[in-house]
């Protein structure tokens, strides 16, 4: 056969063998090579091509095995690879939320338990950020806010911690005792470097030098990825339901809801060289031009920032970390604060803030002024009745003398390291002896 030829019979072969669409067999392809065989074979025997023939259908299916295995062989790569990609960005978006909360310098992640069984009623069921902070001569208090939280309640709640890197392991140790196993918890240490320039030290003043006070300005960095949540001091108990508080509705272009001072139970108290404590004035000096220019009433009624229920998206969207930041840094330069100062160094700021802005809880989610003295101001009813009781003031439910130790003993589990113990119990057995 003459090279043109065997052109001819190798391009029949190519097209009916090769380019043919999906669903071609080895016997069509024989048939056409077949053909052309005969068709250009030019006088060779018939058997000769027909020898020829089989030998290359022959041929044809071990190439068609050998093809449907580098196909299978191809399949089987792409499969690993594709299950190795989805795994890659699984890990990917893990390590992502692990270190979401490092995104400003001084708050990040040191502890997370994200795996322990929760009480679901529904499956649709929101989960509720508690924030707390927990300082290292008051870790008692927290441990038994947290105990009551998550004794009164059917809900998923989350407690974020936020607390220094010495008092992280103590902590830990504490969670770890078994009547706290079930809850679930994200310790976050808290940089003082965030405070520079922003707290003036005055000893007359000892909350000023209490970093961990100031956690409740930055909600949205130490709870990233939630919409809605609950800051609460580390001296309050609670007896209600959590999800009524965090189910608080909001006004629109409120980032924040409080227990205002004069709607209060607990109002009208006077602290002796303090100041008024339910009004604007007993917070603020409006002495200072800055203050007077804001054209706040000094007669407002102030609210108390111990407990209240924050919405995340506002108050990213309003800024109100860098307006408190802004408050604490004029404060620092000018003295805008009352010199008695009626309560929490974190309260002026953040009446200046939320002037005229700001939704109320409850009240009966802050019965407060239990720690500004000694006596019991509340019927035991009363007290029974209340949904969240707040020791405010210098008299501490784990302290020499407090109203209504019993209620919050209830909820105080010991420290099983013995670091921490309540100092009354100290001095009733120093009393025995």
């Amino acid at each position: 056969m003459s090279f043109l030829v065997l052109e001819v019979v190798f391009m029949i072969i190519i097209k009916d063998c090769f380019l043919r669409p999906a669903g071609g067999t080895a016997v069509k392809c024989a048939r056409s090579a077949s053909a052309a065989w005969g068709s250009a074979a030019w006088g060779l025997p018939v058997h000769v091509t027909g020898l020829i023939t089989k030998i290359y259908v022959r041929q044809k299916r071990k190439m068609s095995f050998r093809k449907v295995n580098i196909i299978i062989l191809v399949l089987a790569v792409a499969l690993f690879l594709l299950v190795l990609h989805h795994n890659f960005l699984g890990l990917s978006s893990l390590l992502k939320n692990e270190v979401s909360d490092s995104g400003i310098v001084g708050l990040q992640p040191i502890d997370f338990v994200p795996n322990i069984p929760r009480h679901v009623v529904d499956g649709r069921q929101e989960e509720i950020p508690v924030v707390i902070a927990a300082s290292e001569d008051r870790l008692g208090g927290a441990i038994a806010a947290i105990n009551s939280i998550q004794h009164n309640t059917r809900s998923s709640v989350i407690f974020y911690i936020v607390t220094l890197n010495g008092t992280a392991d103590h902590l830990r140790s504490w969670l770890s005792s078994s009547t706290l196993k079930s809850i679930r918890y994200k310790i976050v240490n808290f940089d003082t470097k965030l405070l520079e320039g922003k707290v003036k030290e005055d000893p007359d003043q000892g909350e000023s030098i209490k970093p961990l006070t100031f956690a409740r300005f930055y909600l949205p960095i130490l709870v990233p990825s939630a919409k809605k949540a609950i800051y609460m001091d580390d001296d309050v108990i609670v007896q209600g339901d959590i999800l009524a508080l965090y189910n608080t509705p909001l006004k629109p272009g409120h980032a924040a809801a409080f227990s205002e001072d004069c709607d209060s139970t607990s109002t009208k108290v006077v602290i002796r060289g303090a100041g008024n404590q339910y009004n604007y004035i007993g917070y603020l000096d409006y002495k200072k031009e800055r203050i007077r220019k804001l054209s706040m009433k000094a007669s407002t009624c102030s609210f108390n920032p111990g407990v209240f229920v924050a919405n995340l998206t506002e108050w990213k969207r309003q800024n109100i970390t860098n307006q408190l930041e802004k408050w604490m840094k004029l404060n620092v330069e000018e003295g805008l604060y009352s010199r008695t100062l009626a309560g929490s160094i974190t309260t002026p700021p953040l009446l200046i803030v939320f002037y005229q802005q700001h939704s109320t809880i409850d009240p009966m989610w802050n019965v407060r002024h239990l720690g500004s003295s000694a006596g019991k101001r509340y019927s035991p009813q009363f007290v029974k009745a209340a949904k969240l009781l707040h020791w405010n003031g210098h008299f501490k439910p784990w302290g020499r003398t407090a109203s209504y130790t019993d209620v919050w003993e209830k909820w105080y589990i010991p420290d099983p390291t013995g670091k921490f113990s309540l100092i009354r119990r100290h001095t009733e057995i120093s009393n025995i002896k």
